[in-house]
């Protein structure tokens, strides 16, 4: 789930949280076995951040989202 109301969202910072604590380990736990790294979100607020700024390639990119389409695919 996106943290950021529609209006106020960035195009370079993704944030979201999941439903419950457990599953936003499991997601950690999954992102660190693909080599996703630095997305952990802020320890006050939680959840997770991805920064995709210009110097970031795109296959990085593409490695957050088949990470989080599998997870999707994973929790229905």
């Amino acid at each position: 789930k996106g943290t950021a109301e529609v209006e106020d969202r960035s195009r370079m910072n993704i944030t979201f949280v999941m439903d419950t604590p457990e599953l936003e380990a499991e997601f950690l736990a999954l992102a660190k076995e693909r080599n996703l790294i630095g997305i952990k979100g802020h320890r006050s607020v939680g959840g997770f951040r991805a920064s995709i700024y210009n110097a970031l390639g795109i296959t990085s990119i593409n490695a957050l989202v088949d990470a989080m389409r599998e997870f999707e695919e994973n929790h229905k």
